[in-house]
């Protein structure tokens, strides 16, 4: 990981700041291990955990006056994981997964830069028949549905995390598969809305995405 460079910012959420430590750009790639390559992750795909992108800024951005209470949340697919950030920040109940094998070393140098208690993290990913996550009574992500093929895989893992009564909220930049997945979250019994996403967050690129939620 010597190789890999780095960069760090600062986003603004109102008055609160959290520090980032993320990669440089998305030509980073180290995996001298070959830990990646053993799941499947190419060299292409690799960095894109590491990004800050628009659409994770975008659900930060809902997440800091989200009305959390004592909800169990769950952050999943989450990269740089700056929506459990801001929540941890809040002392919010979060959790974090992600697939990806450097994720979690991620999250926890940024936990320490923005001097926050740990956040539980563990790696799975959507295929996995079994994890250790439990139920949530929230379940927020963030430009998850990349390929046709996550529509089953994320609503199914959704599905698997869900208490009975459960709030989602997932951010989708347009990848063309929303519409889809949100047919089968409404065929696993969840309501469903969706609407533009609004944010005046300055380091934000244009976004033109929508904010999907689903609720049973």
């Amino acid at each position: 990981m010597a190789t890999l460079r780095v960069r760090y910012q600062t986003i603004e959420f109102g008055t609160t700041d959290i520090h980032i430590r993320s990669l440089r750009d998305n030509q980073e790639f180290s995996d001298d291990k070959g830990d990646a390559e053993e799941l499947g992750i190419s060299s292409a795909s690799w960095p894109l955990f590491g990004i800050v992108w628009p659409s994770g800024e975008v659900l930060a951005q809902l997440m800091v006056d989200y009305a959390v209470g004592e909800k169990r949340i769950l952050e999943v697919g989450c990269g740089i994981a700056l929506a459990s950030l801001v929540l941890n920040h809040r002392q919010a109940n979060i959790t974090a997964t992600d697939y990806h094998p450097e994720a979690e070393g991620f999250l926890i140098k940024n936990t320490a830069l923005n001097q926050d208690k740990t956040i539980p993290f563990i790696r799975t990913g959507w295929k996995d028949p079994v994890t250790d996550l439990g139920i949530f009574d929230v379940i927020i992500g963030s430009d998850l549905l990349y390929e046709s093929e996550h529509v089953d895989l994320l609503s199914e893992f959704i599905n698997q995390h869900a208490a009975t009564h459960c709030d989602i909220i997932l951010v989708d930049p347009g990848r063309g598969h929303h519409a889809k997945f949100s047919k089968k979250m409404v065929a696993l019994g969840y309501s469903h809305n969706q609407r533009k996403a609004e944010t005046t967050m300055k380091s934000s690129a244009k976004f033109s995405g929508q904010v999907l939620t689903y609720s049973r």
